[in-house]
């Protein structure tokens, strides 16, 4: 249940949408067969019934056939807006209480249900403005998604109590260590926000609030705060999948009708705070590199201003092409990053321009530039070309949002309560073809003004946070009379309703075809949306790091977008922004890929773009000095980031020095240093051919439409030279148990990363380890994750998973726990390993989580891109196409037994080396304690 923080945009919808007549989208026809999307007079519009209960409580049904899924979306209207003086944070902690349990759901089950329901996308999460509850069900379990959230918002006050308040508050205080105190500059946008907003302004606070006024929320105040706001006239579901909606309908009526509706609720006028004065602040953090903010006051989300500053974003900083990101990162080497957004809500907005500063770059240098920028957008409009880069952007965004029925639900949510009406895309359309580029310039010199802002310089050094506060013990059982209702006792619901007749399991299944020089191309057709996802993938990943050259698989895919021997590295940037598409590179153990996605209509220039950085990059001088630059700066990022730094350490002790997956992905501060043009070029020379790659797609193509495509892009690309011969990755040496621990001096939070080598992909008894690891540590409702945050209170979330490569396999348990408690939580984790170990799975576990493997399927491949990803990964791991399309019968014939047997053989105690980063001084004695003798190391994983 994640807080989003303060200055990001959970929900800003109107940056997602676009000029209306520059879409091309089908045309509504069956519902069968298009998703809820319409272009009817030239306007994009979601086909959606809004329909009110005589207890005020709105459900709006957008119906949409293309997968037997259906979202549900439930929205509260109520956030910090909402909270009383002295108590913040209290919305996003009414949020987690939420989830532990009511009257009819006991704590606990309400995941697990979804869980063996074969659910995904099963969250929540709180803005300053509502509360979301959300998760996404196979379609024939219609009626178990209403009776749970009906439970959820009609009786939780039922069961709510001083033993699961103390345990929430536990979770959301280890929350806020890992999500601000243990994070870099996360201090530094709680400061930003508290010099932008006065005392008592519901936005002064970080949405997930302070220690103090999380630990000082009573019970009491819990059950007011339900009484005046989780009721069915402040709240709206939305239904989007594959439902009946006559059927729909009835079912709503009879799980929400009977909930009795609240009082009036108080209203909420709060002026737009106006800052007359520039104020300027410094905030000390434990990071690397400096950072500057600047924020102003913008308006509010949907009115007149709103959507010119997200275009203006756009131009400013909204990726490679803007104009920050040119003159910071690409000419004048002072940025590491540029990031500009407004972040628009429903009393106020802000925008922020947020540039990460290289090492011993001047933030003054930095701001001068920028200010610099701002008054030349001010005084001169924009170019056309930058407006329609944003607008191509933007187009696509939104496509993509409606793409998955989760994403597409939050959106219809989100319109009615930020502008009244889910169907508003028209209107808001309306606002971005209106938008000019004089309406863009005025409005920045109207709101972004030096004197009406807020600067922010992060500098390296001593985080100073309030004083502790303490964490009392834990309550061991409820007190008397701490029980009261809302609604009348209905003795129907006490049985969950039973799932309807499913519709047979399928997957998006794959076609493969080669090409005459070798280039595998993988296809898997799907209609509908005009959207398409391509990833070129090459057995080119670290693991073919030369010896001594650490690093040299990524240096080369983050060199291919940085120029080819026609385009600049400008252009393509452009290029990319002009057809409002992505297009990434990166390079992972095994495996380079070039990863493509965007409209139907821009595949073609998108492709040959893929195409162009991997057939002909031009590897020039001055853009690896750039490169080098960025990536040594990233060298020191990674120190700044606990969870990160866990696991750099825990490969390098567990695969031993001189194992090509030994050191970061980065490589080292020597190796980079000692890259030049001949070096790159030689390793894309020998790794970088058709014969080691594939091309995966998905989308809006039939398989003429590709071919015609790929033919004349990929059909002439040769090796150059002879094929190096393949050598296979040296073994994980043997190990054993081990403990070592990095120190991170005032940390809040150990960071823990417990790892041993595993199996490869293509074992035989994979669907086993991963239904045996679902239970250990996989799903929320794990051993460890329950044990560990729902009982204990340790952790925000700690889980467990193997990675299985075609070479390298990896079993790994990651997480951070308060520092008080690492001992006790290691105690703990391993006391769930040995019960794995010891005794098979009853009926009712292995069911629920072979089934939130195995029903969850057609959820986790509803996108174009989670099916590029799925068989761009099977591919590297050298599986066939049916390793997908098999899954659900593999997953099917797992036994007690057999997860039994996996744990036995794959989850070995005496093999598993347990990295800890954290405060020496608080957690040497805690493991001594525990017995574990543990070796000091640095971020290098040397002594």
């Amino acid at each position: 249940m994640n807080a989003a923080p303060a200055s990001s945009r959970l929900v800003h919808l109107s940056a997602l949408l676009a000029l209306a007549g520059t879409l091309s989208l089908p045309a509504w026809s069956a519902p069968a067969a298009v998703p809820a999307v319409s272009t009817a007079a030239g306007q994009l519009a979601v086909r959606q019934e809004k329909l009110t209960l005589a207890n005020g409580f709105e459900v709006i049904l957008v119906e949409d056939h293309r997968l037997p899924l259906v979202a549900f979306n439930l929205w509260v209207h109520a956030g910090p807006r909402n909270e009383a003086p002295g108590q913040t944070g209290f919305a996003h902690l009414f949020e987690h209480l939420m989830f532990a349990g009511s009257r009819h759901v006991p704590r606990g089950e309400f995941d697990r249900r979804v869980d063996a329901a074969g659910g995904t996308d099963s969250n929540g999460s709180t803005n300053f403005d509502r509360t979301n509850y959300f998760f996404t069900l196979p379609s024939n379990q219609l009626a178990l998604g209403l009776w749970l959230k009906s439970d959820m918002l009609g009786w939780m006050i039922d069961e709510v109590d001083s033993v699961s308040l103390a345990n929430q508050q536990d979770v959301v205080r280890n929350e806020r260590r890992q999500s601000f105190e243990n994070r870099p500059y996360g201090i530094v946008e709680e400061a930003m926000y508290q010099a932008l907003y006065p005392e008592g302004h519901p936005y002064r606070a970080a949405v997930i609030g302070s220690h103090a006024d999380i630990q000082g929320i009573k019970l009491a105040d819990v059950k007011a705060f339900a009484r005046t706001y989780y009721r069915p006239n402040n709240a709206t579901l939305v239904l989007a999948g594959d439902f009946d909606a006559k059927q729909a309908r009835a079912l709503v009526q009879k799980y929400f009708g009977s909930l009795k509706p609240g009082p009036k609720l108080p209203e909420v006028k709060v002026a737009m705070p106006e800052i007359t004065k520039e104020r300027r602040l410094v905030v000390t953090d434990r990071i690397e590199l400096s950072r500057l903010d600047l924020a102003w006051h913008t308006p509010a989300m949907f009115a007149a201003g709103d959507a010119e500053l997200d275009m203006a974003a756009h131009v400013l900083g909204g990726g490679k092409a803007s104009r920050l990101y040119g003159l910071l990162v690409r000419d004048k080497q002072l940025a590491q990053s540029v990031e500009v957004g407004q972040s628009s809500q429903s009393l106020s907005s802000v925008f922020d321009i947020e540039v990460v500063a290289r090492p011993g770059a001047s933030l003054d240098e930095i701001e001068t530039l920028v200010d610099a920028e701002v008054a030349r957008l001010a005084a001169t409009p924009p170019t056309e070309a930058e407006m329609a880069q944003a607008r191509a952007t933007i187009q696509t965004q939104l496509l993509q949002r409606m793409e998955k029925v989760a994403s597409l639900a939050d959106l219809v949510n989100s319109y009615n309560q930020m502008a009244g009406d889910p169907g508003y895309a028209g209107r808001d359309l309306a606002r971005y073809a209106q938008a000019t580029p004089a309406s863009v310039s005025a409005t920045v010199a109207k709101w972004l003004q030096k004197a009406h802002r807020v600067v922010v310089l992060a500098q390296p050094g001593e985080q100073v946070l309030p004083p502790e506060v303490p964490t009392p013990p834990m309550p061991t059982k409820a007190g008397k009379g701490e029980r009261e209702s809302l609604n009348a006792l209905e003795a129907w619901r006490s049985k969950a309703p039973g799932a309807g007749k499913a519709k047979p399991l399928t997957l998006p299944a794959a076609q493969s075809f080669t090409l005459a020089n070798g280039l595998t191309v993988i296809h898997s057709p799907k209609a509908g949306l005009p959207l398409v996802s391509a990833s070129l993938v090459l057995r080119a990943g670290q693991g073919a790091n030369p010896a001594g050259q650490p690093g040299l698989a990524s240096f080369v895919a983050a060199m291919l977008p940085e120029g080819t021997t026609t385009r600049s590295a400008q252009q393509i940037a452009e290029a990319t922004a002009a057809l409002g598409a992505t297009l990434t590179t990166q390079a992972g153990s095994e495996e380079a890929r070039l990863d493509f996605s965007g409209l139907k209509a821009s595949a073609k220039d998108g492709l040959a773009l893929l195409a162009d950085l991997a057939l002909h990059p031009a590897f020039a001088t001055p853009e690896i000095e750039r490169q080098k630059a960025q990536r040594l700066a990233a060298l020191a990022q990674a120190r700044e980031q606990a969870p990160l730094l866990a696991n750099a350490v825990a490969n390098r002790v567990s695969y031993g020095e001189g194992h090509p997956l030994a050191l970061n992905a980065l490589g080292s501060e020597a190796s980079i240093q000692a890259v030049d043009a001949a070096v790159l070029r030689g390793f894309w020379q020998a790794r970088y051919r058709p014969e080691n790659a594939a091309l995966v797609v998905a989308g809006d193509l039939s398989e003429a439409e590709l071919r015609a495509l790929i033919e004349p892009l990929f059909g002439a690309w040769k090796g150059e030279g002879a094929a190096p011969v393949a050598t296979p990755l040296p073994p994980a040496r043997p190990i054993a148990a081990r403990t070592v621990l990095v120190d991170k001096p005032g940390a809040p939070q150990t960071a823990l990363a417990v790892v041993a080598p595993g199996p490869f992909a293509g074992v035989a008894d994979a669907a086993d380890i991963k239904v045996m690891n679902a239970a250990l540590g996989g799903l929320f409702t794990s051993r460890i994750n329950t044990q560990l945050r729902e009982v204990k209170g340790y952790t925000y979330g700690i889980y467990s998973g193997y990675t299985m490569g075609r070479e390298r396999g990896q079993f790994g348990i990651r997480g951070s726990v308060r520092t008080d408690v690492t001992g006790a939580a290691l105690a703990d984790m391993w006391k769930e390993i040995e019960g794995m170990r010891a005794r098979p799975m009853g009926a009712a576990e292995l069911g629920r989580v072979r089934n939130a493997q195995l029903l969850s399927l057609p959820g986790l491949f509803d996108t174009n891109g989670a099916v590029v990803a799925g068989y761009a990964g099977n591919w590297s791991a050298g599986q066939p196409l049916s390793a997908i399309t098999e899954l659900p019968k593999q997953y099917g014939a797992v036994t007690a037994a057999s997860a039994l047997r996996a744990a036995q053989r794959h989850l070995d105690p005496a093999s598993l080396i347990v990295v800890a980063v954290g405060d020496r001084a608080k957690v040497l004695p805690q493991l001594e304690a525990i017995g574990r003798k543990a070796e000091v190391l640095n971020a290098e994983g040397k002594p």
